[in-house]
């Protein structure tokens, strides 16, 4: 198990700092070869040289016995003031090479910390932005300019995706409602026989589900990207207004400020109030809460309906996902109720949860970042 790496920069920095020390330690042991040959050399006074072995005359060996103490005292201060003034020329060179090599880490990473705080900033709205590094081509200005036709691609890819969800939005509600209005139109005689009654209930219900499944598939691609244009909400006000048509639902709303769009925050509180009156069980307890906290605005969503697995949770935020595993579409919804309500939460920044409820039910709960 490999433990955690240092920044790139204090890698750096450490090799240029350690090539410092090793060129001075290197340069120390040279110098000290070096002074050490020199000031080994005998000298001589008089022609005669002086070392331990004194000379035959008497009457000089006192002299040349002083002379040869005070030369090898001296030799030996300068080889070790050499060595200590090397040792300590070594650590000043080597704390100015870390300084160096940190100021010369930061210079060449530079480049890679402008593309790193580029991704940081995009989202599906701005991949309009590019680095356009300047200077030499070298393999970080290559980096960059790979980087920017990688963006360039995306930025084409979600275009077509927003103009072919704008496209689909026309060409697939028009028909259903032109189909609704003749179905309504045709089966408005009043001498309809009897027996064909039921095609056109059946022929009706089946045309609304339709367009609720083209509106629900459509919100969640209009949804599934970061919003750019938000405003002040209150969840607690828009908890209300949606609650307004429910008479079973139990209601906690407080003060719940964010950020974001009104309309689509409306239709997640919508979602998990349908989902939990229509799971419900005999018991019929729904209970929705608003507030903030610490975290963030929130709004939180109850229901004593089936009990549900933990591990079966998480894929009911999956499209056209049901308790049951019908994957089709039917009477009680096209199974995109949660997919929509992730999918906004996430488009705000925030974070949509589940967790089953002992006794059976599901409690649900929209996290938003704090609005002002």
């Amino acid at each position: 198990m490999s433990g955690r790496r240092l920044p790139v920069r204090w890698r750096l920095t450490l090799v240029y700092g350690s090539l410092f020390f090793l060129a001075a330690g290197i340069l120390v042991i040279v110098n000290y070869f070096v002074v050490t040959r020199i000031v080994s050399r005998p000298i001589s006074v008089g022609g005669r040289p002086v070392g331990p072995a004194l000379p035959p005359e008497p009457a000089d060996q006192i002299l040349f016995r002083q002379v040869a103490v005070e030369v090898n005292a001296y030799k030996n201060q300068v080889i070790t003031s050499t060595v200590v003034w090397s040792i300590l020329a070594t650590l000043l060179v080597g704390l100015a090479g870390l300084a160096v090599g940190w100021a010369i880490a930061r210079r060449v990473l530079a480049p890679l910390q402008k593309v790193t705080e580029t991704a940081r900033r995009l989202s599906d709205s701005t991949l309009h932005r590019r680095i356009s590094m300047d200077g030499p081509r070298d393999e970080i200005r290559e980096l960059a300019d790979t980087f920017d036709s990688m963006l360039e691609r995306l930025d084409r890819a979600f275009d077509g995706q927003r103009r072919f969800v704008a496209n689909a939005s026309h060409e697939l509600k028009t028909p259903l409602a032109i189909d609704r209005a003749l179905l309504q139109v045709s089966f408005s005689d009043p001498a309809l026989p009897a027996g064909l009654r039921p095609v056109r209930d059946e022929l009706l219900a089946s045309n609304v589900r339709q367009e609720r499944l083209i509106e629900g598939l459509l919100t969640l691609a209009h949804t599934e990207r970061e919003l750019t244009d938000r405003e002040p909400v209150d969840l607690s006000d828009l908890a209300r207004t949606t609650l307004a048509r429910y008479q079973e639902i139990e209601a906690d709303l407080r003060p719940a400020p964010a950020m974001g769009d009104a309309v689509l925050l409306e239709r997640v509180i919508a979602n998990l109030a349908d989902n939990a009156v229509k799971y419900n069980d005999e018991r019929g307890t729904v209970s929705v809460r608003t507030g903030s906290d610490l975290d963030g605005a929130f709004v939180a969503v109850e229901n004593t309906g089936p009990t549900i697995a933990s591990g079966m949770v998480s894929r009911l935020f999956e499209p056209f996902r049901r308790l049951d595993g019908d994957r089709t579409a039917s009477a009680s919804g096209a199974g995109l109720g949660l997919s929509i309500v992730r999918a906004v939460a996430r488009a705000h920044g925030g974070t949509a949860e589940a967790v089953p409820r002992d006794g059976g039910g599901l409690a649900v709960t929209v996290r938003l970042p704090r609005g002002r």
